[in-house]
């Protein structure tokens, strides 16, 4: 089931208007899927996967 915003609908009745796409560099891997209705977005979800940790020391002082 997929959450739309006329409420949750089987993936199959979807399927006809799936686009995905991704996105990557040095930093992270992005991909992404949306579902399409008559022209009309119905739901869009995100998947981001960072390559590098993050030094928790510099992320820090920006909460001064």
């Amino acid at each position: 089931m997929i959450q739309t915003i006329y409420g949750p609908m089987e993936e199959k009745h979807l399927a006809k208007g799936k686009k995905t796409g991704s996105f990557e560099n040095e930093n992270e891997i992005t991909t992404w899927v949306e579902y399409w209705i008559e022209g009309v977005l119905v739901h869009r979800s995100a998947d981001i996967t960072l390559k590098k940790g993050i030094d928790i020391a510099s992320a820090l002082q920006g909460f001064k």
